[in-house]
């Protein structure tokens, strides 16, 4: 594994089956006092967004194994006031033993990782949020015994954010089959999919759900694209997942979202709140793979 996790692509195949071995084992003996990887490490947690999973599963992750974790608010930090990404890099590897940001341009999660001594974690750019799929990846695990060219996940909603290039990455990873159910403004990224046969981009929400065996959104208008909400709301409308999609799907299929969601928006409240909903499995998981991810970068 990579000194840092920034995306999918900074780990491989085997990576990612350590981390399913890893999560697993953490979820199923946490509480075990006896993996302390971390004992005597801090772990800064800089956030730019405001946030509920990302940051109490970071600072619960940290604590249970043994390390300290310290919540930065991008706002009150010196980079805030600026001060070059670059500098505070070079000051807080002398501090830390690891850092963790959620924050908007990726580019500048990509330069405080260039520039820092220690391990970074990235917990969510506007163009990718790892961590999550990770989370994901191992919620499929869990229901369907593997991930691998037998599955295959439908997103639906904006083919351009960064769940939906996460996907694109996860499915390059483990051959998922995944189709992205977008409207043509906000059509996935042809450079990000290369020549991957197992992805494809599907305009008729319909047809995206013939076979699926997960099906995938995430909120219309993320952070960052307030003013953007009238013209979301309108093109993505047809793109809610609702239980008709599911009789085009698989009879097991199931309903993942990274969360929050908002009922009546991209999803109904009526698969929302279903027994194929596992968002909150899901949710639980993006504790264990954090944990597992942490304790590769940056434990003993």
């Amino acid at each position: 594994m990579k000194k840092d996790l920034l995306t999918l692509q900074d780990i491989t195949r085997d990576d990612l089956e350590q981390i399913f071995e890893l999560s697993t084992k953490l979820k199923k003996e946490r509480g075990n006092q006896d993996f302390k990887p971390l004992t005597g490490k801090s772990v800064g947690l800089i956030f730019a967004k405001s946030s509920t999973r990302t940051r109490i599963s970071f600072e619960v992750g940290v604590s249970e194994l043994g390390g300290y974790p310290l919540y930065l608010d991008q706002s009150k930090m010196q980079v805030g006031r600026g001060e070059t990404i670059s500098d505070t890099a070079h000051v807080l590897s002398r501090y830390l033993h690891g850092i963790v940001i959620r924050t908007f341009a990726h580019a500048d999660v990509a330069e405080l990782a260039r520039e820092a001594d220690i391990p970074v974690i990235n917990a969510l750019t506007d163009e990718f949020h790892p961590c999550q799929l990770l989370a994901d990846m191992l919620t499929i695990k869990e229901y369907s015994g593997k991930v691998d060219n037998s599955i295959r996940i439908a997103f639906y909603g904006d083919g351009r954010s960064n769940m939906a290039n996460s996907l694109i990455l996860a499915a390059k990873l483990t051959g998922m089959e995944l189709v992205i159910a977008a409207p043509e403004e906000e059509a996935p990224s042809t450079d990000l999919i290369g020549d991957a046969k197992n992805i494809v981009w599907e305009k008729d929400p319909l047809k995206a759900a013939e076979g699926v065996d997960y099906f995938y959104t995430d909120v219309w208008v993320s952070m960052g694209f307030e003013e953007e909400r009238a013209r979301r709301m309108e093109i993505f409308r047809p793109y809610q997942v609702t239980a008709r999609l599911f009789e085009k799907a698989k009879p097991q299929a199931k309903f993942l979202h990274c969360l929050p969601a908002h009922r009546g928006e991209e999803v109904a409240a009526e698969v929302m709140d279903s027994p194929r909903s596992i968002v909150f499995d899901e949710a639980e998981n993006r504790l264990h793979v954090q944990k597992a991810v942490m304790s590769m970068l940056m434990g003993k």
